[in-house]
């Protein structure tokens, strides 16, 4: 059988081809890793907020005497002057005594209620009240009128035999009557506010300056009796032409709410005006109490309101488009993180404004896509959470920048 002899050469060759196939493996599945690995997500900072500034409010009150201001549903505007002593506070007693009654006798807007048959004891009150300098208004034998109706005359004209005619209609006697204030005054928290007749002619009755702008606010918050102490005249049978007595209605936004008059108390004016600011309404309650006559107590109630609605300010929180963060990448792309709306904000006097910004993790993303958010803090009102978006795209860097970059930004496994 002949002998086969191997060539040295071909030895050699195969090693060689074994190697050159290696290093080609090698090099395909180096191409392949790094053209499929995942990258890690692009790193995001947040920028420094500026917090948008607001002013001190300088309010114009009164030298004399108890007030108090507030727009509703901002509580950091309660702002005071005077004392904070319980004062006699006349016939604003009937707005309680209005209160009170509705309490008992409930009625809804645009009702006329039960008809009320105005009986000997009723009518007896007018020569009562009278004697005391009172204001009265007629109730002639026989006279019938409905809850609504007797609810103007009081509330409007201010006519004591009225206020006192509700509280025997209501609770059958005036100790029946102070029994359901005291009690209805605790229920709403009026701690410092005594009652003891419907009237406002005993200067007993009495209430701190605080405690009566939380009663206008229940006022305004009855639609029955906002509607009466906001209008300025009504005929009602019997009583005659009623005129309001609040000389303020229709003046600066002003819509109620009632007058006081005793020796005792001064002229007093629980009283309550709405304003547009900020796209928005907002009313402001306040009394002031021990004024000299109700002319000069007028004028200041107007200075003082000017004051109040001159201290409301819209402070934006975001830009649409301002931005709130930047997400970079290993392949020096960047993208903003920008607010995806404007926001602003109705705010009353000096106000503290916070943010927090949140920056969701991401590694490419579209222009206009959701990446967070950022939530402001305004001091005395409800968080505002505006959402960010990118401000243009990440994109994949692509294969050749994968290639010429081995493995930079990958995303690694913790585990």
């Amino acid at each position: 059988m002949p002998r086969v002899v191997r060539s040295p050469r071909s030895a050699v060759r195969r090693p060689v081809t074994i190697g050159v196939v290696g290093v080609l493996v090698l090099a395909v599945g180096y191409l392949v890793a790094a053209a499929v690995v995942p990258f890690a997500p692009a790193s995001a900072t947040t920028t420094t907020y500026a917090a948008p500034t607001s002013t001190v409010p300088e309010l114009r009150f009164p030298d004399y005497g108890a007030t108090a201001v507030q727009a509703t549903g901002f509580p950091e505007s309660l702002r005071t002057s005077g004392d904070d002593q319980a004062r006699s506070i006349a016939s604003i007693t009937k707005v309680v005594t209005a209160l009170v009654v509705l309490d008992a006798k409930p009625l809804d807007r645009g009702e006329s209620g039960p008809r009320i048959r105005f009986d000997a004891e009723m009518r007896a009150l007018y020569a009562q009240y009278l004697a005391q300098n009172g204001e009265v208004a007629p109730m002639p034998e026989g006279l019938r009128l409905s809850e609504h109706q007797t609810m103007q005359v009081m509330l409007m004209e201010s006519a004591n035999n009225y206020a006192g005619a509700l509280a025997l209609w209501a609770f059958g006697s005036m100790q029946g009557y102070e029994r359901a204030a005291s009690a209805w005054l605790d229920e709403h928290g009026l701690d410092d506010t005594t009652i003891h007749e419907p009237t406002g002619l005993d200067p007993d009755n009495r209430s701190t300056a605080t405690d009566l702008v939380r009663l206008g606010q229940l006022a305004l918050a009855d639609p029955v009796v906002q509607e009466i102490v906001g209008t300025e005249r009504v005929t009602v049978p019997g009583a005659g032409a009623i005129e309001n007595s609040n000389k303020l209605l229709g003046l600066d936004g002003i819509e109620g709410i009632k007058t006081g008059t005793l020796d005792e108390a001064g002229a007093c004016l629980l009283f309550a005006a709405t304003y547009e600011r900020g796209g928005r309404q907002v009313t402001v309650v306040g009394v002031m109490l021990g004024g000299v006559d109700h002319p000069s107590l007028d004028v200041d109630v107007r200075r003082l309101l000017r004051s109040v609605a001159d201290n409301f300010q819209v402070i934006t929180l975001a830009h649409a488009g301002q931005t709130f963060g930047t997400f970079s990448t290993p392949w020096r792309d960047e993208a903003d993180a920008v607010a995806a709306e404007a926001s602003e904000v109705l705010v009353w006097g000096e106000t503290e404004v916070t943010a927090k910004t949140r920056l969701d993790r991401i590694t490419f993303g579209d222009r206009g896509e959701r990446v967070g958010s950022v939530r402001f803090s305004v001091e005395d009102h409800d968080p505002v959470t505006v959402p960010l978006v990118l401000g243009h795209s990440i994109e994949d860097p692509g294969v050749w920048w994968r290639w010429t970059n081995p493995f930079q930004g990958v995303e690694v496994d913790a585990a």
